[in-house]
């Protein structure tokens, strides 16, 4: 055989070796690249890969500060949108509650539309249409009603005014804010004072930053904190316990003046003195066209990961403190068939449901300032608007058709939640106490409470993710001990202390696997005989050799996307020259 022959022979066996083993990598490379791109296709992950390489390179890191205690988060974070105001048949509504509390979620984000209240004139509660004579609170009376007997906390949108609170009437929209502000504050006044003591949280407004929210004109940063500042007011002057969240802003990079780009929007609000006029953020967490892994931050993009940035945002405006609700959260299943635009992106009904799941997961994991997610939507009570893209972000079809994203999110949401990722108060809904814990109020612990018991053998138990826990006590010469154990190995702890200590921490373990792992905290006596054992909150952490780790991986990824890329360039224009 000749040496040019057995050059080509080598030659043609390595370049077949090298494909065969890039393709037998391709789905492990694939799978990292979504991990961090949120894309599905392999030609787009690289394209994803070498943009987020170029925004970590050009980006400083964002501050968000995972670690501060932060408020109303914690809780059961499974909510849902609902349109109940709609259903003209009362089992429906039932039926709804029914689906909504068996699939875990324990929230609706549930709209009291100003002009189905207060519909004909400023003071006037009566309903006189279809020749009618009854009371306009009724039907929310009853939502209300079935959501304290399903277990169901509200979120009470509070938008939509009536035609009489604009002198040029729906001409500027019908969407647009009154004419008088003070009416709008009164409104809000009368439904607070109503539901006072069943609903606590209200959020003022929808989306004030697009067309058509603010209505047929500009859209005003300044005058939505106005209105802000009154529907927070009167909220708190009728309920001092309300909690009020500002409207959600819709995830937008235009910079027109009918739709304003989300951060610039609330950058104005904080300029325009908003700072002190909500306890919760809002945001929109929609997706489009990527999956909720995509971890492209940047404010040209508009994806799962932009509230990010939002976050930054209000730390920058020294609002570390206060968490971020989202207001809605889906991925669009319209059909191949739509003759419409997509224009929030569309995807497959599996990945809907693969999507939505895994949102709630990260944000659970990764971000412990957000607190509720209400998923955008659970139906609607008719099948009228097929023809509008927005409808396909719905769970179910008016007749209770139950789409995958139903069971994708009832089998998460009722499943044993888990300590992610940051700072955690004692009353976080995956910490499971037995016996007897007192809540105790204390304007020196951290947020105002922590929990107490002084009963040797009472227990806390949790699972967290994370390779480091810390504890957030507050010893005391009367403290006891914590008999610990972490994935079954024990140990002790003695929290005594000869002075009072408010907001210290003290570590429980650390270097630990990334992953899961399980903690069983019990009461025992200290050497000293006492038994008192306070919890102000828990921290895990995430060691930076996670982070070392997790980076090489997606580098190691980088020369098989490259090679990938090559070889399909080179096929794509073999292609070419022979056709």
């Amino acid at each position: 055989m000749s040496l040019k022959r057995k050059a080509f022979y080598s030659a043609t066996g390595l370049i077949l070796f090298l494909a065969i083993g890039l393709f037998s990598l391709q789905g492990v490379v694939s799978n990292t690249l979504c991990t961090w791109t949120g894309e599905q296709q392999l030609r787009e992950q690289i394209k994803g890969l070498g943009a987020l390489l170029l925004i970590k390179l050009e980006t400083p890191t964002l501050d968000v500060r995972p670690y501060v205690p932060v408020s109303h988060t914690g809780m059961n974070p499974y909510g849902i949108n609902t349109f109940l105001e709609q259903e003209v048949d009362d089992w429906k509504i039932h039926r709804s509650f029914r689906l909504i509390k068996d699939a875990g979620f324990h929230w609706i984000r549930q709209e009291f539309p100003w002009e189905d209240i207060e519909i004909e004139g400023k003071g006037v509660f009566q309903d006189h249409r279809q020749g009618r004579d009854i009371s306009s609170w009724a039907k929310y009376d009853h939502i209300v009603d079935l959501a304290e007997e399903y277990g169901i906390e509200i979120i009470a949108r509070l938008d939509n005014p009536p035609a009489w609170s604009r002198a040029a009437g729906n001409e500027a929209g019908t969407l647009a804010p009154p004419d008088d502000y003070d009416d709008y504050g009164d409104f809000v006044f009368a439904v607070v004072s109503r539901y006072k003591g069943r609903i606590k949280y209200y959020q003022i407004w929808n989306e004030p930053n697009i067309y058509p929210e603010w209505g047929e004109g500009p859209v005003d940063p300044e005058a939505y904190t106005e209105l802000l500042k009154v529907g927070y007011t009167q909220a708190k002057e009728a309920d001092p316990n309300a909690v009020v969240l500002c409207a959600g802003l819709a995830p937008t990079t235009e910079m027109t003046p009918e739709n304003l780009e989300d951060l610039v929007f609330l950058q104005r609000m904080y300029d325009a003195g908003a700072r002190d006029y909500f306890d919760i953020m809002s945001v929109q967490g929609y997706g489009l066209w990527n999956g909720p892994s995509d971890r492209r931050v940047h404010p040209d993009r508009a994806n799962f990961s932009r509230v990010l940035l939002i976050r930054e945002l209000m730390v920058r405006n020294g609002d570390a403190h206060k968490g971020i609700w989202a207001s809605e959260v889906g991925w669009n299943a319209l059909p191949r068939d739509f003759e419409g635009f997509p224009y929030y992106g569309r995807v497959s009904e599996d990945l809907q449901a693969e999507y939505s799941a895994a949102a709630y997961e990260r944000a659970q994991g990764e971000w412990p300032w957000i607190g509720v997610m209400s998923y955008w939507f659970f139906k609607r009570a008719s099948d009228h608007e097929k023809n509008q893209a927005f409808y396909y972000f719905r769970m179910m079809e008016p007749s209770f058709y139950a789409y995958p994203v139903y069971g994708a999110l009832k089998e998460q949401a009722t499943s044993p939640p888990v300590l992610g990722l940051g700072y955690h108060q004692e009353d976080h809904w995956a910490l499971q106490y037995q016996g007897d814990w007192q809540e105790v109020a204390d304007e020196r612990a951290v947020l105002g409470s922590y929990r107490v018991s002084e009963r040797v053998g009472d227990t806390l138990s949790f699972t967290f993710w994370g390779t480091d826990l810390e504890l957030v006590p507050v010893p005391d010469r009367h403290s006891g001990s914590l008999e610990i154990t972490v994935d079954g190995r024990r140990a002790d702890l003695d929290l005594y202390s000869p002075t009072l200590e408010h907001q210290t921490t003290v570590p429980v373990v650390s270097g630990l696997p990334e992953g899961q792992h399980q903690v069983r905290l019990a009461v025992s006596e200290s050497p000293e005989g006492h038994s008192r054992v306070a919890i102000d909150g828990l921290i895990v952490r995430r060691s930076p050799a996670f982070l070392i780790r997790r980076g090489l991986a997606l580098l190691a990824c980088l020369p098989f996307a490259i090679g990938v890329a090559y070889a399909w360039r080179r096929w794509w224009l073999s292609r070419g020259s022979t056709s």
